[in-house]
């Protein structure tokens, strides 16, 4: 069998605040939009919405540290979502869940290090 990768790698500004929850099992699980632009040479520059999940004590930081407007960079992997809803219709949505963020910016605009209180590793993921 041949060897795969799915591996992502995004540096953009998050669109929204991110949104914590725990799971049943006691898991942080925080969601973000993450905005990345491609420039375009004879045209305007057109902007790439991406869904990011980050899970545990990287969650936590992430909600914690990062709001709206800020750059980070986000490593990870595409999982493919797909469900039907409640008309009967297929739905589908791609998202990166992220084994690793680095913020870029601080929350108070001062420049990147705000995360430095946090007691456990930034980037620690459960998959």
């Amino acid at each position: 069998m041949s060897r795969t990768i799915n591996k992502v790698e995004l540096l953009g500004r998050v669109g929204t605040d991110p949104e914590m929850r725990y799971t049943p099992n006691g898991t942080a699980v925080t969601k973000l939009r993450l905005a990345t632009d491609r420039y375009r040479k004879d045209a305007e520059d057109e902007t790439d919405w991406h869904d990011v999940v980050v899970w545990g004590a990287t969650a936590e930081a992430v909600n914690q540290y990062v709001g709206t407007g800020q750059r980070v960079y986000v490593a990870g992997r595409l999982v493919q979502n797909s469900w039907e809803n409640e008309d009967g219709q297929r739905r589908h949505r791609t998202e990166v869940h992220a084994s690793e963020v680095v913020f870029l910016d601080s929350r108070n605009g001062n420049g990147a290090g705000d995360a430095s209180d946090i007691e456990e590793p930034v980037g620690v993921s459960p998959f």
